[in-house]
Parts: C-alpha cells; structure tokens; sequence
C-alpha cells in the first residue's frame, strides 16, 4: 500500500453549493454524473461545461475492484433518459459533451441501442455538437458496437485501464483481448471515427508492462491515449500501491508517442474526460499534421 498522497495530487473539493444548480437539475431529470459517482477529483474544475455524464443508471452489473459505483442488480432503462440528456446539453450550451455508463450485461445488446437512441437525441436537440462515449466492452457483440457507431459518435472510447497481468484482480468479469478487440473492431466498422483508450497507474504495474500494454492498444488502430494514476475511490476499493511522479508520466508521453500515438495525455490527474473537446482537436491537428 502507497503512503501518503504526495502533493501534485492535492485538488481543491467542489464549495458546498457550488455546483447546485447544476446537480438539481440533473437530479430533477434522474440523471447522473461519473464525476459524483466516480468520485473525480476534477470536478469543481470541470463543471459544468466537461462533466462526464452517466447514463444507463449508476447501478452496475459487474464488480471492478478499482471502481466506486454500485455493484448491484439495476432497475429498467429510463426510455426518457436520451431526451433528458439532450436537454440538459441544450440547456447548459454544450457543444461538445462525454457519455459513458455503468455496463449491463443484463441487457441484450448491453444497452447500445440506449447509446445510440442518447447519441442520436443530442444531435438532433443540439445541431453540430461533438459527442464522445466511453463504452463498455458490450460482451465482445460486434453488432451492439455497429449500433452505437452508427449513431455518428464523434470519438468511441473504450478504456483498457489496466496491464493483462492485473485484470483477474481488477476486473474479473472483463477480458483484456475481448477489449483490445472492441478497438479493433471500432477501427474496422468506421475507420473515420477517432478511438481512445485509457491506463491506470499506480496497481501494481511495471513500466515494462504499461509499454507493453501501450503498444497492444495502439495496434488495434487506436488514435487516443490517456495514462493517469489510481486514486482509490472509496473504502473497500483496491488500494493504491504506488503514487507515480509527474517525471514518471512524462516518460510515459514520450514513449506513447514515439509508439505511435496521435493523441497523448499522460499526467496524474488525468482522467477519460479531462478536458475532452480540446484533447479530440488537438489529436485532430495531429492526424492533419502528419498527413501533410
């Protein structure tokens, strides 16, 4: 178990009331946030233009020991969730919004068609705003992932979070293949939509192990890559092992993109939807760049 937290992880909390508006709203709508779920430290610093919106409830089927949100049988789909979240888009004048979920492996299709059905209600609410998803593995079904693709996602994410060694231990229900193979699979049903993927650091992983892993995501085709440490979440989640350094995670950016990468983020506090839009156009400018 780590020590403790060193000072660059050190973040102001959100003031009481602070983001109240917001959350009444959102619970108004039986929304529900990542950010509150997950227990982002970004969170007063990203509200509510970058809040990383939950869908699909906040009651999970699966048990990832790294995780905060509930591990618990979920209740039925809100069939108004998709209309709901378009509005809140509207209502706050997003342009450029994050959706990911808990996973439902209890649903057919692991709740793509619900993907798509949010995906296609924003962008008819709101015209020309960007929409990013971190989805879950859906199984490995290809024609769940086609749904959610077709839909006009502008980036599909779909994060590794962790080196094969660790992934009886952090996800037990999940397979590393079956979600290198999501990414490929993404890559081979729409090339032109960006991918992106994510590691957590600080489980108990050696740099030759995170290389590793970093070249395995990259040759699925995956344009996008986050690296940010481990913060333990809540009593009874796995504990953090090691605190890596700021240095540490700039050898990690240099590497990811001497690997390849067009889309590099590697720091200690970044998470899948730190700073989303600009990380997207800023990868965009590189994939230019490079096909000049």
């Amino acid at each position: 178990m780590a020590e403790h937290m060193p000072p660059w992880l050190i973040k102001r909390l959100p003031r009481v009331g602070e983001t109240k508006e917001v959350d009444d709203m959102l619970a108004g709508l039986g929304l529900h946030t990542i950010c509150d779920s997950g227990g982002c430290p970004n969170k007063c610093e990203c509200a509510p233009d970058g809040m990383a919106f939950l869908i699909m409830g906040d009651m999970c089927t699966r048990s990832c020991t790294f995780c905060s949100v509930n591990h618990t049988a979920p209740g039925p789909l809100d069939p108004n969730e998709p209309a709901h979240m378009a509005h809140v888009a509207k209502t706050l004048g997003l342009r450029y919004i994050f959706l990911t979920s808990v996973t439902r492996d209890d649903l057919e299709d692991g709740g793509a068609s619900h993907y798509a059905n949010t995906i296609d209600c924003l962008h008819k609410e709101v015209e020309g705003i960007g929409v990013e998803v971190l989805i879950p593995d859906f199984k490995g079904n290809r024609e769940a992932l086609e749904t959610v693709l077709k839909a006009g996602p502008t980036v599909l994410g779909h994060n590794i979070e962790t080196v094969p060694r660790l992934y009886p231990e952090m996800r037990p229900q999940a397979d590393y293949e079956q979600s290198l193979c999501v990414l490929r699979m993404s890559k081979e049903i729409a090339p032109d939509i960006l991918t992106k993927s994510g590691i957590m650091l600080g489980l108990g992983e050696t740099s030759d192990e995170v290389v590793s892993t970093m070249k395995d995501i990259y040759d699925t085709g995956c344009d996008m890559l986050t690296l940010g440490q481990y913060l333990k979440p809540c009593r009874g989640a796995h504990e953090v092992v090691r605190y890596v350094t700021p240095e540490e995670f700039e050898d990690y950016l240099v590497t990811a993109h001497e690997i390849g990468f067009h889309g590099v983020a590697s720091f200690p506090l970044m998470r899948s939807s730190y700073e989303a839009e600009s990380f997207y156009k800023s990868t965009l400018e590189s994939i230019k760049a490079s096909a000049e």
